[in-house]
């Protein structure tokens, strides 16, 4: 399995000098099986980067799963270039939340007067496919839904395949419980002995005192739940809008040393959106 990030970046994209190392598009992530299966998380900023890459391969089938609806993982889907193409087949999966159906909830970014181009002008095809709480799977990889702690509720998911595991937690708040979401007991369970969980690090403690209840967690409280559930690789992911290259960079040598301080064995790093990780 091989995940590749094309945007770590919460909330907004921003661009500048600041921004360049760990970049500005928001979440968008690539999974490919061992069978070249290509599964798409999300549909933020960084999808159209993704999707100009497609257009260089031949493949025209793609999976695409949504976490949640919220405009940050959404923005990039009229800008996915595939779309577009008459030979494309999409695959989507979700869970609305909203008594809406799935296609009605993302179609929403095309409508007048927020977007010149109709969603019914899109050529390729797609089906889309309700999933709440039940095991599915994609080619060789089985896909796990668990709920989030988010406003307005989302998915976290845990990719399977070949005995390796890939944990994906974004916009999960792990010190406030929204309607849906499940404990931090839960969430350490599901993620037990992953070899790879990214996770929502969107504040530092100070911020939080300000921002609880927004739907995400501090980067203290994602190292938490790493070292509770035994992974071997901690992302943190879903990057505050104003946080910096430097300031991530200092965020990092501090959960290296809670790890050290707490005898841990894993490694934390900050996604990019060049990250690429073979497990």
């Amino acid at each position: 399995m091989i995940v590749r990030c094309w945007g770590a970046r919460g909330s907004i994209p921003v661009s500048g000098s600041a921004y360049l190392r760990y970049g500005g598009d928001t979440t968008a992530l690539e999974i490919r099986s061992r069978d070249n299966d290509i599964i798409l998380v999300d549909a933020g900023s960084g999808l159209r980067r993704l999707g100009n890459q497609l257009m260089t391969e031949t493949s025209s089938r793609y999976v695409m799963i949504f976490t949640h609806a919220h405009w940050d993982h959404l923005m990039g889907f009229p800008f996915f270039k595939p779309l577009y193409l008459s030979r494309t087949e999409v695959d989507v999966y979700g869970c609305s939340y909203t008594g809406d159906s799935l296609g009605r909830m993302i179609s929403r970014v095309m409508e007048a007067p927020y977007f010149p181009v109709a969603f019914r002008d899109i050529k390729g095809r797609i089906a889309f496919h309700e999933i709440c709480r039940h095991p599915f799977s994609i080619g060789p990889v089985t896909v796990t839904p668990i709920p989030l702690s988010h406003p307005n509720q989302g998915l976290g998911f845990r990719f399977e395949e070949g005995g390796r595991r890939f944990v994906f937690l974004t916009d999960n708040e792990l010190s406030h419980s929204h309607p849906g979401a499940l404990s931090f007991e839960a969430y350490r369970d599901f993620s037990r002995g992953a070899d790879l969980l990214i996770h929502d690090a969107e504040f530092t403690e100070e911020e939080y005192e300000k921002t609880r209840t927004w739907g995400h967690s501090t980067y203290q409280d994602a190292l938490r739940l790493a070292l509770a559930a035994g992974v071997r690789n901690l992302g943190l992911f879903h990057h505050n809008q104003d946080r910096t290259d430097n300031a991530l960079d200092g965020i990092i040598t501090n959960c290296r040393r809670i790890i050290e301080e707490k005898k841990g064995a894993l490694d934390c790093f900050a996604l990019s959106q060049t990250t690429e990780i073979h497990l």
